[in-house]
């Protein structure tokens, strides 16, 4: 059917009582959203669903919520009693309808005789992929958009180690679903009739206890090592962090630290932030002004559902930097591997894993401790999907990450962790304290010891159906006419993983390296409308590195612009 021929469809068999059917008249006098929300099935991978609220099989709803819910249930059934039995864990952040999907899915779930394991309140992503190995369920659903704008919301799907769905297992499930008849073949039972059927379980808070400790038994440093009265700032932009991440630093013993307390509060209008990515600068303009007016030296941020987590720290002359996502990973990985080997814990195999789209930098770091830096496509799915694979072979997990602001640093955690990576970094910027040192001294040494890098990851947003067709004809054009020479640097190495390389699965991306060991890569969002790039530069100062990665990006941005 055509997007005209969805829509007349939907308009016949909708419910009026849905609370998205006013949504749906709109659509008659309004045909670039009709087209926008119709044309095309919003698609289930292995990062789930993720689409603007609203009526449309674009869109996220009761209708394509239930189809990916009922389409799981088919999958877990047709894998056996004992999966049905393993059950399902659910959680969802503050955004527009994402309780009220959370429960739909529960309702679903439940109908066709699957355990349900819902929590009772606000979740942060880590907790739930944490629970889903902790009570051994088959698998686990987070209603959440993470840090896209308010407009969206998203379904989050993971397997039973605890890891977002494999390609191969979200194959499996789309098959399921695209079989849905959505007007008829949903099954679905009243919720609070699930809860009395004890076909529902509600997880309360002795459940986010138990994670704060798994994370907790994670710390490097303690007690007089530290400096716990260093003055910090923490906001969660809204969602879902406060309350653990208050705890966290609570239980640490951390004695000098503020809230962002306009953003404390769950608000799924992020009123004070507008879109509420902790690598957008623009997120610190509140926590900027709480650390000028209580002297901080450290700034921390969370998405909204406390996966993803920034910095900003103070430089020489007392002005807040913001970090990048590789910046905050190469503060993480010295710390961890300076202190695992002060305490002689560093195991003889040791590895970490980063994304193929993340800084060399860490991988040089690495190795000067005998560490193996392994890695992956993008996506926690990839490097904690990693870890069997270490265990398989006589390799200790230490860390993994990725530029996008994603740090796991607990291998029963399969996913990025902002609660986890908060603690980690604020216990870091109380040892070096202790020690009379920043961390913007502890960065800087990092600079003049491994190499001066320079990091930039820009982005072009280019929404709907034209944005989808021009990132297309982008990466084409870029694929066919890879430059010999990019800022008087000879290209060295071309890496096209659009059909794999080596270990790694085939990914729409391609990789350039060039003759001084600079490199740039650029691949489409699997999230987002959004073309994504990534520069990294290197120098004999750290000033010339900054002007090399200038000069590689005008160049590279001026063949891609180009495409219309």
């Amino acid at each position: 059917m055509n997007y005209n021929e969805k829509f007349n469809d939907w308009l016949e068999n909708m419910d009026e009582g849905d609370p998205f059917y006013e949504d749906l008249l709109k659509l008659k006098d309004d045909e670039k959203n009709r087209e926008e929300s119709f044309y095309k099935d919003l698609s289930f991978g292995t990062a789930g669903l993720r689409g603007k609220i609203g009526a449309g099989t674009n869109r996220m709803n009761f209708l394509t919520v239930g189809k990916a819910t009922q389409g799981i249930a088919d999958y877990i059934s047709a894998c056996g009693k004992k999966y049905a039995d393993k059950g399902v864990v659910i959680a969802h952040d503050p955004r527009h309808f994402s309780e009220e999907f959370s429960r739909e899915a529960a309702a679903i779930l439940a109908a066709n005789g699957i355990k349900v394991y819902i929590f009772e309140k606000l979740t942060a992503t880590p907790e739930l992929a944490f629970f889903v190995r902790e009570l051994e369920a088959a698998c686990g659903i987070n209603i959440t958009a993470s840090h896209n704008p308010k407009e969206y919301n998203g379904y989050k799907a993971y397997w039973e180690d605890g890891c977002q769905v494999s390609s191969e297992v979200a194959d499996s499930m789309t098959e399921k679903i695209n079989k849905v008849d959505i007007w008829k073949g949903i099954k679905k039972t009243g919720f609070n009739e699930g809860i009395s059927a004890g076909k529902i379980i509600l997880l309360g808070e002795e459940y986010d206890r138990k994670y704060l400790d798994k994370i907790e038994k994670m710390a490097i440093h303690k007690g007089d090592e530290l400096d716990l009265s260093i003055p910090l700032v923490y906001t969660p932009l809204n969602g879902c962090g406060a309350k653990p991440f208050k705890t966290m630093l609570t239980d640490r013993g951390f004695s000098n630290w503020r809230i962002v307390e306009e953003q404390t509060e769950p608000d799924p209008d992020f009123t004070t932030v507008g879109y509420p990515n902790p690598e957008d600068p623009k997120a610190f303009l509140l926590s900027e002004k709480y650390g000028r007016e209580f002297g901080a030296e450290l700034l921390m941020a969370t998405d909204p559902d406390a996966d993803r987590f920034a910095i900003e720290i103070r430089n020489e002359e007392g002005e807040y930097i913001p970090l990048n996502g590789n910046q905050t990973g190469y503060l993480l990985v010295n710390y961890i591997l300076e202190g695992r080997k002060d305490a002689g814990t560093l195991p003889a195999k040791g590895a970490m894993v980063k994304s193929i789209v993340t800084s060399t930098l860490s991988t040089i770091m690495a190795e000067s401790y005998g560490v193996k830096m392994f890695e992956t496509l993008t996506g926690f799915k990839n490097i904690c999907g990693k870890i069997p694979y270490l265990h398989k072979n006589g390799y200790t997990y230490l860390f993994g990450y990725e530029e996008s602001v994603g740090y796991g640093a607990c291998e029963d955690i399969r996913d990025k962790d902002g609660i986890s990576a908060g603690m980690l970094i604020a216990e870091a910027a109380a040892y070096y304290r202790k020690q009379g040192k920043t961390l913007w001294d502890v960065l800087m040494d990092i600079y003049e010891k491994y190499g001066y890098f320079a990091e930039d990851e820009p982005n072009i947003v280019l929404e709907g159906i034209e944005g989808q067709n021009r990132i297309e004809r982008m990466m084409k054009h870029f694929r066919d006419n890879v430059p010999g020479n990019v800022a008087g640097l000879k290209v060295d190495k071309v890496i096209d993983y659009i059909k794999g390389y080596e270990d790694i699965t085939p990914q729409n991306a391609i990789r350039i390296f060039l003759e001084n060991g600079s490199w740039f890569a650029i691949r489409p969002s699997g999230t987002e409308p959004k073309i994504k790039f990534y520069f990294y530069s290197v120098g004999q100062s750290r000033q010339q590195a900054i002007d090399i990665n200038k000069e590689i990006r005008n160049e590279v941005f001026a063949i891609i612009e180009a495409v219309e």
